[in-house]
């Protein structure tokens, strides 16, 4: 009976061991998982910033251009500006005449559709 007893003793006490076993794999097992996930966020915090500066650094570049875009386009406006005024200033004077000259020549005649009924 004390065999028995020492080997249920000896049962219980390995029993305990492996519980104790399978409790250290389960914390190993929650601490990894864990970190796992730490460096997990670690590496999409990365990722995040590097493409935002990624986008940032593009952003830049077509925005940049589009600043000289409009600044070529506003000088292109003044030039042609100023070239239209300056063929306003040259071509004034004979315009005017001409328009004049149209105006005051009067040459009196009967329509083609009018019938004389005498």
């Amino acid at each position: 009976m004390a065999s028995q007893s020492q080997g249920i003793q000896q049962l219980l006490q390995a029993e305990k061991r492996a519980a104790e076993k399978v409790s250290d794999a389960r914390k190993r097992k929650t601490r990894r998982l864990r970190q796992a996930k730490e460096e997990a966020q670690g590496e999409i915090e990365q990722y995040r910033s590097e493409r935002e500066r990624e986008f940032a650094q593009k952003q830049h570049t077509v925005l940049g251009s589009q600043g000289d875009l409009s600044s070529d386009v506003e000088q292109q406006t003044q030039q042609k500006i100023q070239s239209m005024t300056k063929s306003y200033r040259s071509n004034r004077e004979r315009v005017l005449r001409h328009l004049l000259a149209v105006t005051c020549q009067i040459n009196p005649q009967i329509h083609s559709n009018y019938h004389c009924r005498a």
